[in-house]
Protein backbone atom coordinates (compact mmCIF):
# COMPACT_ATOMS: atom_id res chain seq x y z
CA UNK A 1 0.00 0.00 0.00
CA UNK A 2 1.55 3.45 -0.81
CA UNK A 3 0.53 6.56 1.19
CA UNK A 4 -1.15 9.16 -0.36
CA UNK A 5 -1.57 12.57 0.12
CA UNK A 6 -5.55 12.13 1.14
CA UNK A 7 -4.02 8.84 3.03
CA UNK A 8 -2.12 11.44 5.12
CA UNK A 9 -4.85 14.19 5.30
CA UNK A 10 -6.79 11.78 6.79
CA UNK A 11 -3.82 10.71 9.34
CA UNK A 12 -3.04 14.09 10.32
CA UNK A 13 -7.02 14.97 11.13
CA UNK A 14 -7.54 12.10 12.96
CA UNK A 15 -4.14 12.75 15.19
CA UNK A 16 -5.61 16.57 15.97
CA UNK A 17 -8.88 15.15 17.77
CA UNK A 18 -6.60 13.13 20.36
CA UNK A 19 -3.96 16.36 21.07
CA UNK A 20 -5.23 18.40 23.95
CA UNK A 21 -2.75 21.56 23.79
CA UNK A 22 -1.23 22.22 20.55
CA UNK A 23 1.63 24.20 21.67
CA UNK A 24 3.12 20.85 22.67
CA UNK A 25 2.74 18.61 19.66
CA UNK A 26 2.15 15.87 19.06
CA UNK A 27 3.73 14.53 22.79
CA UNK A 28 4.02 17.29 24.90
CA UNK A 29 6.67 18.03 27.95
CA UNK A 30 4.95 14.99 30.09
CA UNK A 31 5.29 12.42 27.58
CA UNK A 32 7.06 9.03 27.67
CA UNK A 33 8.16 9.89 24.58
CA UNK A 34 10.12 13.04 25.11
CA UNK A 35 11.35 11.73 28.92
CA UNK A 36 12.64 8.58 27.04
CA UNK A 37 13.54 9.95 23.80
CA UNK A 38 14.64 13.73 24.74
CA UNK A 39 18.38 13.35 25.61
CA UNK A 40 21.72 12.77 23.70
CA UNK A 41 22.18 9.35 24.53
CA UNK A 42 19.50 8.11 22.01
CA UNK A 43 22.23 8.99 19.85
CA UNK A 44 23.85 5.94 20.71
CA UNK A 45 21.95 4.15 18.71
CA UNK A 46 22.01 6.39 15.40
CA UNK A 47 24.36 3.05 13.88
CA UNK A 48 22.02 0.73 14.89
CA UNK A 49 18.65 2.16 13.79
CA UNK A 50 20.48 3.47 9.94
CA UNK A 51 22.09 -0.44 9.03
CA UNK A 52 18.11 -1.64 10.47
CA UNK A 53 16.52 0.22 7.49
CA UNK A 54 19.58 -0.26 5.37
CA UNK A 55 18.88 -4.05 5.37
CA UNK A 56 15.06 -3.66 3.98
CA UNK A 57 15.98 -3.33 0.23
CA UNK A 58 13.54 -1.07 -0.51
CA UNK A 59 14.85 1.29 2.03
CA UNK A 60 18.34 0.65 0.75
CA UNK A 61 17.27 1.13 -2.90
CA UNK A 62 15.68 4.06 -2.42
CA UNK A 63 18.75 5.78 -0.16
CA UNK A 64 21.11 4.51 -3.26
CA UNK A 65 19.32 5.98 -6.37
CA UNK A 66 17.71 9.07 -4.48
CA UNK A 67 20.00 10.45 -1.79
CA UNK A 68 22.57 12.69 -1.77
CA UNK A 69 24.38 11.62 1.37
CA UNK A 70 27.69 10.89 0.46
CA UNK A 71 28.09 14.12 -1.28
CA UNK A 72 26.43 16.23 1.79
CA UNK A 73 26.81 14.46 4.92
CA UNK A 74 26.33 17.36 7.45
CA UNK A 75 23.15 18.49 5.31
CA UNK A 76 21.92 15.67 5.07
CA UNK A 77 21.93 14.56 8.41
CA UNK A 78 20.94 18.44 9.84
CA UNK A 79 17.47 17.79 6.95
CA UNK A 80 16.91 14.79 8.38
CA UNK A 81 16.90 15.35 11.73
CA UNK A 82 15.06 18.87 11.57
CA UNK A 83 12.35 17.25 10.45
CA UNK A 84 11.94 14.64 13.14
CA UNK A 85 13.11 17.42 15.60
CA UNK A 86 10.01 19.41 14.31
CA UNK A 87 7.68 16.35 14.24
CA UNK A 88 8.73 15.14 17.75
CA UNK A 89 9.08 18.79 19.53
CA UNK A 90 7.63 20.63 17.56
CA UNK A 91 3.84 22.73 17.82
CA UNK A 92 1.39 20.97 16.45
CA UNK A 93 0.99 23.33 12.86
CA UNK A 94 4.36 23.34 12.59
CA UNK A 95 4.60 18.83 12.93
CA UNK A 96 1.66 18.87 9.85
CA UNK A 97 4.02 21.41 7.99
CA UNK A 98 6.70 19.25 8.28
CA UNK A 99 4.48 16.33 7.87
CA UNK A 100 3.52 17.17 4.57
CA UNK A 101 6.85 18.29 3.35
CA UNK A 102 8.48 15.20 3.86
CA UNK A 103 5.62 13.15 2.47
CA UNK A 104 5.87 15.38 -0.95
CA UNK A 105 9.69 14.32 -0.80
CA UNK A 106 9.23 11.19 -0.54
CA UNK A 107 5.95 11.04 -3.43
CA UNK A 108 8.95 11.56 -5.60
CA UNK A 109 11.21 8.18 -4.41
CA UNK A 110 10.30 5.79 -6.64
CA UNK A 111 12.04 2.76 -8.73
CA UNK A 112 12.66 -0.79 -8.81
CA UNK A 113 15.33 -2.62 -7.47
CA UNK A 114 17.94 -4.10 -9.59
CA UNK A 115 18.81 -7.76 -8.47
CA UNK A 116 17.33 -10.21 -6.57
CA UNK A 117 18.12 -9.85 -2.43
CA UNK A 118 16.54 -12.05 0.39
CA UNK A 119 12.70 -12.41 -0.81
CA UNK A 120 12.69 -9.32 -2.95
CA UNK A 121 13.27 -10.27 -6.98
CA UNK A 122 14.91 -8.09 -9.89
CA UNK A 123 12.62 -5.51 -10.69
CA UNK A 124 9.99 -5.40 -7.49
CA UNK A 125 8.96 -1.77 -7.52
CA UNK A 126 9.99 0.39 -4.43
CA UNK A 127 8.47 3.86 -3.04
CA UNK A 128 9.17 6.15 0.08
CA UNK A 129 5.89 6.48 0.83
CA UNK A 130 5.37 2.66 1.47
CA UNK A 131 3.06 1.64 4.01
CA UNK A 132 5.25 -1.46 4.93
CA UNK A 133 8.74 0.20 4.23
CA UNK A 134 7.29 3.51 6.70
CA UNK A 135 6.07 1.13 9.54
CA UNK A 136 9.87 -0.73 9.53
CA UNK A 137 11.55 1.99 9.62
CA UNK A 138 9.55 3.68 12.48
CA UNK A 139 9.76 1.03 14.24
CA UNK A 140 13.24 0.46 14.17
CA UNK A 141 13.69 4.05 15.87
CA UNK A 142 11.28 2.98 18.35
CA UNK A 143 13.57 -0.34 19.20
CA UNK A 144 16.65 1.23 19.31
CA UNK A 145 15.49 3.91 22.05
CA UNK A 146 14.18 1.41 24.01
CA UNK A 147 17.54 -0.99 23.48
CA UNK A 148 19.90 2.05 24.49
CA UNK A 149 17.90 3.37 27.70
CA UNK A 150 17.71 -0.02 28.76
CA UNK A 151 21.58 -0.33 28.14
CA UNK A 152 22.39 3.08 29.99
CA UNK A 153 19.80 2.99 32.70
CA UNK A 154 18.48 -1.06 32.64
CA UNK A 155 14.98 -2.54 32.51
CA UNK A 156 12.61 -0.45 31.82
CA UNK A 157 9.32 -1.27 33.31
CA UNK A 158 6.93 -2.99 30.45
CA UNK A 159 3.97 -0.15 31.23
CA UNK A 160 5.89 2.33 30.39
CA UNK A 161 7.60 0.73 27.42
CA UNK A 162 3.65 -0.13 26.42
CA UNK A 163 3.08 3.62 27.08
CA UNK A 164 5.79 4.68 24.67
CA UNK A 165 5.15 2.55 22.20
CA UNK A 166 1.49 4.02 21.96
CA UNK A 167 2.70 7.74 22.47
CA UNK A 168 4.98 7.00 19.18
CA UNK A 169 2.31 6.09 17.06
CA UNK A 170 1.32 9.74 17.08
CA UNK A 171 4.93 9.98 15.01
CA UNK A 172 4.08 7.53 12.85
CA UNK A 173 0.34 9.18 11.89
CA UNK A 174 2.33 12.03 10.56
CA UNK A 175 3.45 9.60 7.74
CA UNK A 176 0.17 8.64 7.45
CA UNK A 177 1.02 4.60 8.48
CA UNK A 178 -2.52 2.85 8.84
CA UNK A 179 -3.45 2.22 12.28
CA UNK A 180 -4.09 -1.26 11.44
CA UNK A 181 -0.30 -1.33 11.29
CA UNK A 182 1.35 -0.01 14.35
CA UNK A 183 1.22 -1.70 17.97
CA UNK A 184 -0.62 -1.19 20.88
CA UNK A 185 1.76 -2.65 23.17
CA UNK A 186 4.98 -3.43 23.91
CA UNK A 187 4.74 -6.97 23.04
CA UNK A 188 3.20 -6.25 19.78
CA UNK A 189 6.15 -4.26 19.00
CA UNK A 190 8.54 -6.98 19.83
CA UNK A 191 6.67 -9.36 18.01
CA UNK A 192 6.93 -7.94 14.70
CA UNK A 193 10.51 -6.87 15.11
CA UNK A 194 11.61 -10.16 15.93
CA UNK A 195 9.11 -11.50 13.38
CA UNK A 196 10.84 -9.30 10.67
CA UNK A 197 14.50 -9.92 11.88
CA UNK A 198 13.57 -13.66 11.44
CA UNK A 199 12.39 -13.54 8.00
CA UNK A 200 13.86 -12.79 3.84
CA UNK A 201 12.24 -9.20 4.34
CA UNK A 202 15.40 -8.35 5.27
CA UNK A 203 18.42 -9.10 3.54
CA UNK A 204 21.44 -6.69 3.49
CA UNK A 205 22.11 -5.68 -0.60
CA UNK A 206 25.39 -4.91 -2.20
CA UNK A 207 24.36 -1.08 -2.37
CA UNK A 208 23.53 -1.19 1.50
CA UNK A 209 26.70 -2.63 2.49
CA UNK A 210 28.34 0.02 0.50
CA UNK A 211 26.00 2.63 2.18
CA UNK A 212 26.74 1.05 5.73
CA UNK A 213 30.98 1.35 5.27
CA UNK A 214 30.40 4.89 4.03
CA UNK A 215 28.59 5.77 7.00
CA UNK A 216 30.95 4.20 9.61
CA UNK A 217 33.70 5.71 8.16
CA UNK A 218 35.41 2.79 6.54
CA UNK A 219 34.81 4.28 2.61
CA UNK A 220 38.47 5.45 2.67
CA UNK A 221 42.23 4.55 3.85
CA UNK A 222 41.64 5.60 7.35
CA UNK A 223 38.26 4.91 9.90
CA UNK A 224 37.99 8.11 12.10
CA UNK A 225 37.55 7.25 15.68
CA UNK A 226 34.09 8.36 15.39
CA UNK A 227 33.84 5.79 12.58
CA UNK A 228 35.05 3.51 15.03
CA UNK A 229 32.67 3.98 17.61
CA UNK A 230 29.82 4.37 15.59
CA UNK A 231 30.89 0.95 14.05
CA UNK A 232 31.83 -0.52 17.40
CA UNK A 233 28.50 0.29 19.20
CA UNK A 234 26.43 -1.02 16.00
CA UNK A 235 28.04 -4.17 15.85
CA UNK A 236 26.78 -4.76 19.64
CA UNK A 237 23.43 -3.58 19.48
CA UNK A 238 22.10 -5.45 16.50
CA UNK A 239 21.32 -8.50 16.00
CA UNK A 240 24.72 -10.95 15.05
CA UNK A 241 23.63 -11.79 11.66
CA UNK A 242 22.45 -8.62 10.47
CA UNK A 243 25.58 -7.39 11.69
CA UNK A 244 27.63 -10.14 9.64
CA UNK A 245 25.98 -9.48 6.89
CA UNK A 246 26.97 -5.70 6.61
CA UNK A 247 30.35 -7.05 7.61
CA UNK A 248 31.08 -5.11 10.53
CA UNK A 249 34.15 -5.82 12.62
CA UNK A 250 33.47 -7.14 16.41
CA UNK A 251 35.23 -5.17 18.59
CA UNK A 252 32.03 -6.13 21.86
CA UNK A 253 34.22 -5.90 24.79
CA UNK A 254 35.09 -2.67 23.79
CA UNK A 255 31.75 -1.29 23.40
CA UNK A 256 30.29 -2.54 26.75
CA UNK A 257 33.20 -1.01 28.38
CA UNK A 258 32.76 2.51 26.28
CA UNK A 259 28.82 1.92 27.06
CA UNK A 260 29.45 1.15 30.60
CA UNK A 261 31.60 4.33 30.93
CA UNK A 262 29.84 6.52 29.05
CA UNK A 263 26.58 5.38 31.43
CA UNK A 264 28.55 6.21 34.47
CA UNK A 265 29.69 9.59 33.19
CA UNK A 266 25.87 10.43 31.86
CA UNK A 267 24.09 9.71 34.89
CA UNK A 268 25.98 12.23 36.33
CA UNK A 269 25.37 15.07 33.49
CA UNK A 270 22.73 17.37 34.88
CA UNK A 271 19.08 16.53 32.99
CA UNK A 272 19.36 20.27 31.18
CA UNK A 273 23.08 20.14 29.64
CA UNK A 274 22.55 16.29 28.15
CA UNK A 275 19.14 17.07 26.46
CA UNK A 276 18.83 16.89 22.96
CA UNK A 277 18.50 20.85 21.85
CA UNK A 278 15.42 20.56 20.14
CA UNK A 279 14.20 19.41 23.07
CA UNK A 280 15.04 22.37 25.05
CA UNK A 281 14.69 25.04 22.59
CA UNK A 282 10.63 23.44 22.66
CA UNK A 283 10.49 23.64 26.33
CA UNK A 284 11.88 27.25 26.38
CA UNK A 285 8.74 28.03 23.63
CA UNK A 286 6.27 26.89 25.84
CA UNK A 287 7.78 28.44 29.25
CA UNK A 288 7.11 31.80 26.77
CA UNK A 289 10.90 32.16 27.06
CA UNK A 290 13.11 32.99 23.09
CA UNK A 291 15.44 30.85 21.63
CA UNK A 292 18.95 29.86 23.09
CA UNK A 293 21.79 30.53 21.32
CA UNK A 294 23.52 27.79 23.16
CA UNK A 295 20.68 25.43 22.02
CA UNK A 296 21.88 26.83 18.31
CA UNK A 297 25.71 26.29 18.73
CA UNK A 298 24.92 22.78 20.16
CA UNK A 299 22.51 21.67 17.53
CA UNK A 300 25.19 22.42 14.43
CA UNK A 301 27.70 20.57 16.63
CA UNK A 302 25.84 17.85 17.00
CA UNK A 303 25.09 17.86 13.20
CA UNK A 304 28.52 17.64 12.32
CA UNK A 305 29.05 14.43 14.24
CA UNK A 306 28.00 12.81 11.40
CA UNK A 307 30.87 14.40 9.28
CA UNK A 308 33.31 13.36 11.97
CA UNK A 309 32.34 9.62 12.02
CA UNK A 310 32.38 9.54 8.23
CA UNK A 311 35.59 10.98 7.54
CA UNK A 312 34.08 12.47 4.83
CA UNK A 313 35.34 15.83 4.96
CA UNK A 314 38.78 14.86 4.46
Amino acid sequence: MIVTRADLEASLSALRTDIHDPRGGILGPRSIAWRIGGDLAVFLGGGRAALLQLAHPMIAHAIDQHSQTRADVTGRFQRTFRHVFTMVFGDLDDAFRTARRVHAIHSRIHGAIPERVGRWAAGTPYHANDAEALRWVHATLVDTTLLVRERLDGAIPEPIKDRYVVEMNRFAALFGIPPALLPRSWFAHDAYMRAMLASDRLAVAPCAREMARFLIGRGGAHQPPLGRITEALAAVMLPAHIAAQFELRSTTRRARLGLGAFGVVYRRVPHTVRGIPARSEAQRRLDGRPPSWLGAWAERGLFGLAQRATGAHR
